[in-house]
């Protein structure tokens, strides 16, 4: 059975064995993040509307690039449930094992949206529909 999340204008559902961390959310900002119980994580923060998407998903792979030094990231743009997601796909290396994170901005009626996962590569493949389908809820709340 899902969880759901609804608070800080943001409606998702979640695996109900998943752990929802709100401190971003308690020091001010409209973030939450859902680590699964292999430490994986999916995360969605809020920006100004008058921030561009492009410039979201940059500066969060500038910021990926600061703690991992060798690093690919990949723009990409998809479509889920008729919205245009801005992104790119990264993979590095963290404690010897490869990762991919996944980075998708979009356009929200009010402010503009950000949607990081993140897994190592094994965990990725186990549990990448579940990311999809946690961002699928997301973007039919919005």
């Amino acid at each position: 059975m899902p969880a759901t999340f609804n608070k800080l204008g943001l409606r998702f559902t979640y695996p109900e064995n998943w752990t929802i961390d709100e401190s971003e959310a308690l020091e001010g900002a409209a973030a939450v993040t859902v680590f699964s119980p292999g430490g994986s994580f999916w995360s969605v923060s809020l920006h100004p509307k008058e921030t561009p998407t492009r410039d979201l998903v940059r500066s969060a792979v500038k910021a990926l690039k600061q703690t991992y030094e060798e690093l690919d990231a990949e723009e990409v743009s998809e479509t889920l449930v008729g919205k245009e997601l801005q992104g790119s796909d990264v993979n590095f290396y963290c404690l010897d094992l490869t990762n991919t994170a996944q980075i998708r901005a979009f356009a929200a009626p009010n402010y503009n949206v950000v949607v990081i996962c993140q897994a190592d590569d094994r965990e990725f493949e186990l549990i990448a529909d579940v990311f999809k389908a946690m961002t699928v809820t997301l973007l039919q709340n919005m």
